[in-house]
């Protein structure tokens, strides 16, 4: 098998994941822009808003949907000249594999990625961290959010209570609770989900996993199983274990060395798409 190659991507697309937007990639724009590269933070549908709005009002929260918030960003890759790198974090981990999976990017890195269907392993510190969701089913209909005591013990493990309720105060929204509810249910239901991917093709771009090890919301395990799932396609699947970090990886101290690790990983990578078999 050989790899096609492909123009260097010059426009690196960042996707946010659950409980955050767009704001959360405030320090990795400039970071990647120094290094030359064009970047888009797009938002989910309606969570365009900031923080503080979303906060006041999260009925857009609660409404969004899994299918709209993907096709909008396959909307947002396909409108670019050539295809970008994409990085996405927790569920934007989710959506960075199902744009792969329609073919779409140079490159992609999930970073903590919320699983995508099949995916089997729960650890306990995962069931934890989501039991304020998942403990009443009214959630799956709610926009439901973190409190500060829960946001330190799940989410940012790693900093002093001080310093995650600073993180809590500017970045933290409500999350969707069906999308919760349903990424722990998909394996149960018959036919395919919304987080459906088609792990055995061949012609995808390369993906990277990134795990954090004091992570509690994905744990390196469930990050670790979501890419054995690839083990069958021929593309280039990887993982690299980052001993220490915890869930809020992008933006506690060292997030550095996490960004400059995804896009060196995907700037090297991005021309190996191999050829599919016959």
């Amino acid at each position: 098998m050989s790899d096609v190659p492909t123009a260097a991507p010059d426009t690196v697309v960042l996707v946010h994941g659950l409980w955050m937007t767009p704001r959360s990639w405030e320090h990795w724009v400039p970071h990647y822009e120094d290094r030359g590269y064009r970047v888009l933070t797009p938002a989910y549908p309606g969570f365009e808003i900031e923080v503080e709005a979303l906060r006041a009002d999260p009925r857009v929260i609660a409404e969004a949907s899994v299918s709209d918030t993907v096709e909008h960003l396959a909307a947002v890759v396909t409108a670019l000249d050539r295809p970008p790198i994409l990085i996405g974090h927790s569920f934007g981990g989710t959506f960075t594999q199902l744009l792969l999976a329609r073919g779409l990017g140079a490159a992609g890195v999930a970073i903590d990625s919320a699983p995508t269907e099949g995916v089997r392993v729960t650890p306990p510190t995962q069931l934890r961290s989501l039991f304020p969701f998942l403990r009443n089913p009214a959630n799956r209909h709610r926009a439901v959010s973190f409190t500060p005591e829960q946001f330190h013990a799940s989410f940012a493990t790693t900093l002093s209570r001080e310093e995650s309720d600073r993180a809590y105060e500017r970045y933290h929204v409500p999350a969707p609770g069906r999308w919760v509810w349903d990424g722990v249910i998909a394996n149960l239901k018959p036919g395919h989900q919304e987080t459906w991917v088609d792990y055995d093709r061949d012609d995808r771009a390369p993906l990277l996993f990134v795990t954090g090890g004091e992570d509690h919301v994905m744990p390196p395990s469930v990050n670790h199983s979501n890419a054995r799932h690839y083990r069958h396609s021929a593309a280039l699947t990887e993982v690299r274990d980052l001993p220490g970090r915890s869930h809020w990886t992008c933006a506690e101290p060292g997030w550095e060395a996490v960004a400059d690790l995804a896009l060196d990983w995907a700037v090297e990578n991005a021309g190996r798409r191999p050829v599919p078999r016959a």
